[in-house]
């Protein structure tokens, strides 16, 4: 089991440590719905320094990445990021990823923690193009300062404007006293943000930095349980639960991410899916009774049939109520179709909705 930089000062706050996709990672410190909250009304920060960075450089760098990549690379500008999905050749996905162009010819590719070895294999088979790759997910560490009031309470630490960094926008600037960290508005909230990206020699000083910044606008550490339910929320993708290598991206509701305007892997026949709309989609459903869904559980229909299960669960912290997505036949992917949550012995009615599940007042 690895360690991130920042393990002991997890453990000095007293954070719940659990092994996650090969790290020893804080999972909650004061508990889920508290940490929820904090993010989504003030500002909280998470040690994520266990997802993968890839550099890819030189004169064919974009080919590679136009290749393995279902988005459009090619519209990126300078300072700017993009989410995209790694097809591979039978349908499904081998991950989701954001795509920063760094500079012209460099880009840095940010992966699944749990996919780093096979996200770099997949990727250097494809390079058939001479493509300098580098990985540096074992020297990078990264903070996610998730929150309303995170511009206003990190604005402290940075020469930059941070109010002037637009989603899914980036800055290679100072922050916390260390020069030259990428500073990126690319969250898995829904609460706005900040992504920062550091050396792992650096990251013990900026973690300390954010805490102390924060302290003022009710700053709290914030393990992976409460990063869960704040994605699930907005109805986010997570790799191995909402999305994998037997899952299309266009079922997942991810053709956005897929352009055919140029070719990529098996863009052939994920053009020919979505022409004709696949036989199964993922869904957003909240349960119109008491009970809370998990990842697993049986979606039935109104005769008791299985149709799909639940690939992400939960009882919403905002809401107050049950939510989740899973497959379904496309007859009842429509929004407001009734579908039944199989929780026990009991199944539980519940109804598709439009995503997102919470809507920032």
């Amino acid at each position: 089991m690895k360690d991130t930089a920042l393990t002991d000062s997890h453990v000095a706050l007293g954070a719940k440590m659990v092994p996650f996709a090969g790290y020893n990672m804080p999972v909650q410190y004061e508990g889920v719905n508290i940490e929820h909250e904090t993010v989504r009304n003030a500002v909280g920060v998470f040690d994520v320094s266990h997802m993968g960075e890839f550099l890819i450089e030189g004169p064919n760098a974009l080919d590679l990445i136009q290749k393995v990549s279902s988005n459009d690379a090619s519209k990126l500008e300078i300072g700017k990021a993009q989410y995209s999905c790694l097809p591979n050749d039978d349908g499904g996905i081998v991950d989701d990823l954001i795509i920063y162009k760094i500079k012209d010819e460099t880009y840095l590719l940010v992966v699944n923690a749990s996919n780093i070895e096979k996200d770099w294999n997949w990727i250097s088979s494809k390079n058939d193009v001479g493509a300098t790759m580098r990985d540096l997910s074992e020297n990078y560490s990264l903070l996610a300062i998730q929150g309303p009031k995170a511009v206003e309470a990190m604005q402290s630490l940075s020469s930059h404007d941070l109010s002037a960094i637009k989603f899914y926008n980036f800055i290679v600037g100072d922050f916390a006293g260390i020069e030259h960290v990428i500073i990126s508005a690319t969250g898995y909230t829904g609460s706005g943000g900040f992504e920062i990206y550091c050396k792992n020699s650096e990251v013990k000083q900026v973690w300390d930095k954010v805490l102390e910044a924060g302290e003022a606008y009710g700053i709290k550490p914030i393990g992976l349980a409460a990063r869960d339910t704040l994605r699930l929320e907005m109805g986010y993708c997570l790799y191995g639960n909402d999305i994998d290598d037997t899952t299309s991206p266009i079922e997942a509701g991810l053709g956005w991410v897929c352009k055919f305007n140029k070719e990529f892997t098996n863009s052939e026949a994920l053009q020919a899916e979505k022409e004709r709309t696949p036989e199964r989609k993922l869904v957003a459903f909240k349960l119109d009774d008491r009970g809370i869904p998990r990842h697993g559980y049986d979606i039935v229909d109104s005769s008791g049939k299985t149709i799909g299960n639940v690939t992400s669960g939960t009882m919403s912290p905002s809401l107050g109520v049950g939510i989740g997505l899973g497959y379904v036949p496309k007859v009842f992917s429509k929004v407001d179709s009734k579908i039944n949550i199989q929780v026990r012995k009991k199944a539980i009615p519940a109804t598709v909705v439009k995503l997102p599940f919470y809507k920032a007042q």
